[in-house]
């Protein structure tokens, strides 16, 4: 099991290395949608059913076709950009990160106490219940967030109208007053 986690650890991390090294930004995007994917597979193995079922949902799923979405919309133009923090600097937090991280869960998979699983809707509803509002609050909010990038602008109503008061076929009269004193001196004049 331990080497099943380290293995998986590992791809993890060389996804996520992919993911900021990889100058366009879709290849970046499915990059961290593989990151993502196996760190649901990590929580699943560890126990955490339900957090490994969101994570792939939301983290692999949603996060990823917002991604490709926004780069297909603002399109994919690699930035330039020097780094605020030096580069020994941040490979030595990434190392220190890094080995706490696996120091942590290793610790934790040595150590796994016997627990007795409670029903899926106690889990869900009673113990779980903020992450699922919080959960449902985040899909209703991309599922709005797509809606309007998708909607086609329209005009409001009372522009509408002034419009097609305007358009008007040749040989009826207009209906708004500036263009019915247009067209009466116009016949004056004719």
């Amino acid at each position: 099991m331990v080497v099943l986690f380290s293995v998986l650890s590992a791809i993890m991390l060389i996804c996520a290395f992919m993911a900021f090294r990889t100058p366009r930004l879709l290849i970046s995007a499915l990059w961290l949608a593989g990151c993502s994917a196996i760190l649901s597979i990590l929580l699943y193995l560890i126990g955490a059913y339900q957090v490994a079922v969101i994570e792939l949902s939301v983290g692999a799923g949603l996060v990823t076709v917002l991604f490709v979405f926004a780069i297909s919309i603002a399109g994919d133009e690699t930035i330039e950009a020097r780094s605020i923090i030096p580069k020994p600097i941040a490979i030595v937090i990434a190392l220190v990160s890094i080995v706490l991280l696996g120091f942590m869960t290793i610790s934790s998979l040595v150590s796994l106490p016997a627990t007795v699983e409670a029903p899926f809707s106690e889990i869900v509803w009673q113990q779980r219940g903020l992450d699922m509002l919080v959960q449902s609050g985040l899909m209703f909010a991309a599922i709005v967030g797509l809606m309007g990038l998708l909607a086609e602008a329209k005009a409001p109503a009372h522009e509408k109208q002034v419009v097609k008061a305007k358009e008007t076929p040749l040989g009826q009269p207009a209906v708004n007053a500036t263009s019915t004193t247009v067209h009466a001196s116009q016949e004056g004049k004719a």
